[in-house]
């Protein structure tokens, strides 16, 4: 699932980001949503997020529980 749509995000969700300095490259950083940033509810690039280690990024991917 993208992260566009900030209903489907939630505190304790594990997810990928991309950071700021990792645009480029499109390298993905995963981690566990703390806080929601963005206040719309979509976002084209993604959801900003704030990670449980304080990392700071938009949603790329939310990751699929088995």
């Amino acid at each position: 699932m993208n992260g566009q749509n900030r209903s489907d995000i939630y505190p304790g969700l594990e997810v990928d980001i991309i950071l700021k300095k990792d645009q480029r490259s499109g390298k993905l950083t995963r981690g566990i949503v703390k806080d929601l940033l963005t206040s719309s509810a979509f976002h084209s690039r993604g959801i900003k997020v704030r990670l449980e280690d304080g990392q700071v990024g938009r949603v790329a991917e939310i990751v699929e529980e088995d």
